[in-house]
């Protein structure tokens, strides 16, 4: 059994719908504890759930657990205990999995399951995963194919090449890469702008920019995983997100 670790953008993760629009209006944090069950169509997890303000009383839950259910897209919401002093609530929730997550549970044949660390927070998902390493593979591969924007924060085995750090380059984004130089579009001054280059692709120009920047900051971030210690008194450089 192998591990990794992936850190996502959240707005990402809301616009598929894998996690719900206008969740962190009211709440910090959310933390996976178990999944007690992990069904292609639905699952049934128990959360830890950080509100921003005061917690709501047994009894105030239990009245809006139908409009609770609504926003968040819960099938059954259970509250199993108060934690005041921390502002979070322990809740099993049980939920129908989008299609996105339908399709990637489905190529993972039921070997890969989450696993701690797996939190979500306004700004980022910090999500890991516990498998088969083929099945591991197999679901990085399909979010690379699908130019799907992760981060590997940690691997064990050979889940991901250790010595990469971070994805590697799309099939999408290698071919584009490798256009553009030819075509001159990385030299100084340009040989062509974005705009040809576009057409030439049959993509439009903005499509073809997220390419690029999306393969450009990947490499970036291998260079500079690679590049070890930074000498004494000089700055180090920071890693951008996936964008």
């Amino acid at each position: 059994m192998q591990s990794v670790t992936l850190e996502f953008r959240t707005e990402d993760l809301v616009l598929l719908g894998l996690i719900p629009s206008g969740l962190f209006a009211k709440y910090e944090e959310v933390e996976l504890l178990e999944t007690l069950r992990l069904e292609q169509g639905w699952r049934l997890q128990l959360l830890r759930v950080r509100r921003k303000g005061p917690l709501r009383s047994p009894a105030e839950l239990e009245r809006e657990s139908r409009r609770i259910r609504a926003d968040y897209g819960f099938e059954s919401f259970e509250l199993v205990e108060r934690r005041p002093r921390t502002r979070d609530y322990i809740v099993l929730v049980r939920q129908r999995n989008p299609e996105r997550l339908r399709r990637l549970l489905s190529l993972a044949g039921g070997e890969v399951s989450p696993t701690a660390p797996f939190r979500i927070s306004e700004e980022k998902v910090v999500a890991s995963f516990r498998g088969e390493e083929k099945a591991l593979r197999r679901v990085l591969h399909r979010l690379d194919r699908e130019e799907f924007p992760y981060r590997v924060l940690r691997a064990s085995g050979r889940t991901y090449p250790a010595e990469a750090g971070v994805t590697l380059l799309t099939p999408l984004q290698a071919e584009m890469l490798a256009r553009a130089w030819v075509l001159g579009y990385y030299a100084v001054p340009r040989r062509i702008t974005l705009t040809r280059m576009a057409e030439q692709t049959g993509r439009s120009a903005p499509a073809l920019g997220k390419i690029l920047r999306r393969a450009e900051g990947r490499l970036v971030v291998r260079w500079l995983s690679a590049e070890g210690p930074v000498p004494e008194g000089e700055p180090r450089p920071r890693a951008e997100p996936a964008p």
